[in-house]
């Protein structure tokens, strides 16, 4: 799998355009996520996501420690929790003894939601983003984090960090996929310099919303996705990665099949009528949406205690995008 593509982030550093993410769908799930992440070395992939707040930080490590490759040729990822908004130092230190690693290719402030203490605090309240980002900035001071960058983060906030910071974000990982492309999103980080990195690429299926309704198989079930793939003698996981890297975004998808893992990791090559279709699908009715569970529903409408307005995000109703 040495054909995998790179990127370049605006530090020069070198990332591969499809990596392995962590999130093994609930919290810890270490012997998982070590078994996964070492089947995914041997395989070839030399990028690996993951977060404090998935609880397998030391597996990830374990396994980038066993697998014999030189460290200069993984690049690992972890992410920032919200308690440490206000003590960052701490928090990456926590992670590097976490991962037992030299240091850290990529560190994400991971939402934008600040919470010392566990008690949330209003975007406009201390520490905000800006607060945490100068923070931040004094983590590539020493060596041991290569760069800096935000997830979940809407045009207005990467905005206020270019405004009133030194560093740009090397990066900004958000939810992506062919339901919710996020052009506009993409459009102003590509214009930064920023790399964007997508989750949930191939969707999340058979999730419930807080309202109990269940998120629906809109892409492996879908007769032309079918028909793209079988053209291109691929699987559907592979077109959807493949419209994704194209476009020059970074992608993280999971799986411990070293079937799939070998499937996801192969670039195929779409032509223009697959890619019409793929870029204009969330255009069909009730299809632009996110596909995660997170969503609030009933009294609160929102993510992890930040409505959609705080989050800068598109209005929604119910978890979905409402044009």
């Amino acid at each position: 799998m040495s054909n995998i593509p790179t990127f370049t982030l605006n530090t020069g550093a070198k990332i591969p355009a499809i990596g392995l993410g962590s999130w093994m769908g609930g919290y810890g799930e270490a012997e998982r996520a070590e078994a996964m992440v070492a089947k995914a070395l041997k395989l070839g992939y030399r990028a690996i996501d993951t977060a404090a707040g998935y609880g397998n930080e030391a597996a990830v490590g374990r396994a980038v420690r066993a697998s014999g490759i030189p460290r200069s040729e993984i690049f690992v990822t972890t992410k920032l929790m919200g308690k440490n908004h206000d003590s960052v130092q701490e928090g990456f230190d926590a992670s590097l003894k976490e991962l037992d690693l030299e240091y850290v290719d990529l560190y994400l402030v991971h939402w934008p939601q600040a919470s010392p203490n566990g008690n949330l605090v209003q975007p406009n309240e201390y520490p905000t983003v800006v607060d945490t980002w100068k923070q931040m900035e004094k983590l590539l001071q020493t060596g041991k984090c290569k760069a800096i960058g935000v997830s979940n983060f809407d045009i207005k906030k990467i905005q206020s960090l270019l405004d009133e910071c030194t560093v740009v974000p090397a990066a900004n990982q958000i939810e992506l996929h062919p339901c919710l492309p996020q052009t506009k999103l993409v459009e102003f980080c590509k214009s930064k310099g920023i790399l964007v990195t997508a989750y949930s690429s191939l969707g999340q299926p058979g999730g419930k919303l807080a309202n109990g309704e269940v998120i629906p198989d809109v892409f492996f079930s879908n007769d032309k996705f079918k028909a793209i793939a079988a053209k291109h003698n691929a699987t559907v996981a592979q077109v959807l990665l493949s419209w994704a890297v194209a476009k020059g975004i970074n992608v993280i998808p999971k799986s411990e099949s070293e079937e799939r893992l070998r499937a996801n990791a192969t670039v195929i090559e779409l032509d223009a009528e697959d890619t019409e279709f793929v870029d204009n699908y969330h255009k069909g009715k009730g299809l632009h949406r996110s596909l995660l569970s997170y969503h609030s529903t009933g009294d609160f409408v929102g993510v992890f205690g930040y409505t959609y307005e705080q989050l800068g995000w598109p209005m929604v109703e119910g978890g979905f995008v409402k044009e």
